[in-house]
């Protein structure tokens, strides 16, 4: 009976250690699915086109569209989604190209494009009025859609939004781009700790097997979005000339240390939008709701009250 018990004891034991060596993938996806459950959202899916879009949504109450941005997905907002809930329906999305959604060699990843694929699942969800926010990529993403569809916005949140061509000071991932670097193509996974480092002040813990498995898809994922990067480029989108027309309530969010996206942009949007309230966060990077996701919960949740 005794030796019975001790061989379960030690099975018991052993299943986490063979489960870290045989199958890190089963260990990441439960600690993203705890996170996931911890926020109060569940992953569903809906066919947009000719893709696949994965997302994840929970609450209840009116609904809050969140955005992420390059090579990122829908799981960097879920530290901040669980303070939302409570009293919103919260909806993430990976876009197309990212995450766990259809990445197709020969679609367009502009922001036009995307904006165009963010309605098409907005219609496929039924949403007809949303708060929407987005961080970096994202914010462009989410003031395009402003101006094109600003019948169905409620507010917009710009956190260290892209789309601001002329900011007055320049970011260091500016002058290294002008230089041929790229601090988010990375080839090694030395390199993602060097990415993670330029991104944030403080990076946010990670466990040892997840940060492994990132590193792993940021170097697989560098050709691909190589070429999405290229055609962001190209593109060169700008919100600048149409903020004037955005009358939807505009939280502009930024940390004061972002190296990739000066801060000095939010003088632009400050002068451009009509109605606006900004945030700077102190000794904060460049995605405010990984690296202090409550502190950016509660500026988001006085910015959305305060219009109720």
């Amino acid at each position: 009976m005794k030796r019975t018990l001790w061989i379960v004891i030690v099975a018991l034991l052993l299943v986490p250690v063979v489960l870290y060596v045989a199958a890190p993938e089963m260990i990441v996806g439960l600690l993203i699915d705890l996170d996931r459950r911890s926020a109060g959202l569940s992953k569903s899916s809906v066919v947009v086109g000719d893709h696949t879009v994965v997302y994840v949504e929970g609450g209840e109450g009116e609904n809050v569209l969140l955005v992420h941005g390059f090579a990122a997905n829908k799981d960097n907002w879920n530290r901040l989604a669980k303070y939302l809930t409570p009293s919103y329906r919260v909806v993430v999305v990976d876009l197309p190209g990212f995450g766990e959604s259809t990445k197709r060699e020969e679609a367009s990843y502009t922001i036009a494009a995307q904006v165009e694929r963010l309605n098409q699942i907005v219609e496929a969800l039924e949403l007809r009025s949303f708060h929407v926010a987005g961080n970096s990529m994202g914010g462009s993403i989410a003031g395009e859609y402003t101006v094109r569809f600003p019948d169905k916005v409620l507010s917009l949140g710009l956190f260290n939004s892209a789309g601001i061509l002329e900011c007055p000071e320049k970011s260091e991932m500016t002058m290294l781009i002008e230089k041929g670097e790229n601090p988010l193509l990375i080839e090694t996974p030395e390199d993602f700790d060097a990415m993670l480092e330029f991104t944030f002040v403080k990076p946010p813990w990670l466990p040892g097997i997840f940060k492994k498995m990132a590193a792993r898809e940021w170097v697989e994922s560098r050709a691909f979005n190589e070429r999405i990067m290229s055609q962001l480029f190209a593109e060169a989108s700008s919100l600048e000339p149409d903020l004037s027309s955005i009358q939807a309530r505009t939280l502009i969010l930024w940390g004061d240390t972002d190296r990739l996206l000066h801060v000095s942009c939010t003088e632009v949007l400050e002068k451009g939008l009509p109605d606006s309230t900004t945030v700077i966060m102190k000794d904060c990077g460049h995605v405010p709701m990984m690296e202090r996701p409550e502190e950016t919960a509660q500026h988001y949740l006085k910015f959305l009250r305060a219009g109720s």
